[in-house]
């Protein structure tokens, strides 16, 4: 399967209420992640690696900081005379933001009739992850399949916003799915990722909106079991769902870990994100640093372990900061101690200040805060 005959669906906003703390300026596909990127890059870079060269991302609210980062797709190879990046507004058949899943894809119907791929692939930013799509595609085209829901094996993330569990039988076709239950144990969870023929998904949204019926998950997955073929695709390499501040900073942490950055950050498959180019990190002479993701333009001066620094923070002489993520242009005062913090962008830290959290709750600074 070409992955030119497929067009990528990606919702930018889905998941807001998930972070509330660090959605409230900006949408879910533009929360900092690892250092250097934003959860978008993911499963944009997913496409882009399975040679989907036609992407749209639904916005809603707060989506300046994403059109800020996403530019002209120029970073994933996207911006070109024909296809590459749609960023597609919130209204779309009316002057009315959309209220869910359903009716945000309604909102694109223009969109999708005016697109010619035969496949679509929906994806929110909610998972971290290094899919390949062209498997997926193949293993929906084997099955003959209506639907294709990308799911993983693992214990439930236990704030997940679209919560779904699948039976699937010996071939791989879903046999039963529960919506809005938080399993205990292992289990087959989806991922919240789809594929399926434009021509079906415009059919089944259009049946939906008919009948006034506006959840994806009920009305259209478990409705549709006996009628349609459904097929899972299980994922089996590293998967980290955001559905929480503490699931943020888990996944963050796990950074640490050298088997998920060789997961994650395959240099065969590479995530892609804008370029700004800084000077790299430089270190004083009595700072310490260890076990922890330094990003470049920093200046560290004093002991850093088990963080993750964006570009251009700064940590001033005497400091001590552990488990904390530190976003972009944050200035650490000297003498400084800070244990479990998530710092958004632009903090001022003043020198000689103590602030703790705790690794089950971890303590959140807003953007431009001066403590």
């Amino acid at each position: 399967m070409r992955g030119n005959n497929v067009v990528g669906i990606i919702f930018s906003n889905m998941h807001d209420d998930a972070l509330r703390e660090v959605t409230s300026i900006r949408t879910f596909g533009s929360v900092p992640f690892g250092g250097r990127y934003r959860t978008i890059d993911f499963p944009l870079s997913n496409m882009v690696n399975s040679g989907v060269n036609k992407v749209g991302v639904i916005t809603k609210s707060n989506y300046q900081s994403l059109m800020d980062h996403l530019g002209s797709g120029k970073a994933w190879d996207l911006s070109r005379k024909r296809e590459g990046l749609f960023i597609l507004p919130p209204f779309g058949n009316g002057n009315s933001m959309y209220n869910n899943r359903i009716e945000a894809l309604d909102g694109i119907s223009n969109f999708l009739q005016n697109c010619q791929e035969e496949y679509v692939i929906l994806a929110d930013c909610d998972m971290i992850c290094n899919l390949d799509f062209k498997k997926v595609l193949d293993a929906h085209l084997d099955n003959n399949a209506d639907i294709t829901v990308v799911y993983h094996h693992s214990e439930m993330p236990k704030a997940l916003t679209e919560a779904v569990v699948l039976e699937l039988n010996g071939q791989g076709k879903v046999t039963d799915l529960v919506a809005g239950i938080n399993k205990d144990g292992k289990c087959d969870w989806g991922m919240g990722i789809y594929v399926m023929k434009k021509d079906f998904l415009q059919k089944v949204i259009s049946e939906a909106i008919g009948r006034n019926r506006n959840n994806f998950v009920r009305d259209i997955l478990q409705r549709g079991v006996l009628e349609n073929k459904i097929y899972g695709y299980k994922f089996d390499g590293y998967v980290s769902a955001i559905d929480s501040v503490q699931s943020y900073f888990r996944a963050n942490m796990d950074l640490m870990s050298m088997d998920v950055l060789k997961d994650l950050f395959n240099a065969m498959r590479p995530i892609y994100t804008k370029v700004r180019d800084e000077m790299p990190a430089k270190y004083g002479l009595g700072s310490v640093v260890k076990n922890s993701i330094i990003a470049d333009g920093c200046v560290i001066e004093g002991e850093v372990e088990n963080c993750v620094l964006f570009r251009g923070v700064r940590v001033g002489k005497g400091a001590k900061i552990s488990n904390c993520i530190i976003m972009q242009d944050t200035v650490i005062g000297d003498n400084t101690a800070l244990d479990y913090i998530i710092s958004d962008k632009d903090v001022v830290f003043s020198d000689g200040k103590s602030l703790i959290g705790a690794d089950s709750y971890p303590m959140y600074v807003t953007k431009g805060s001066v403590v």
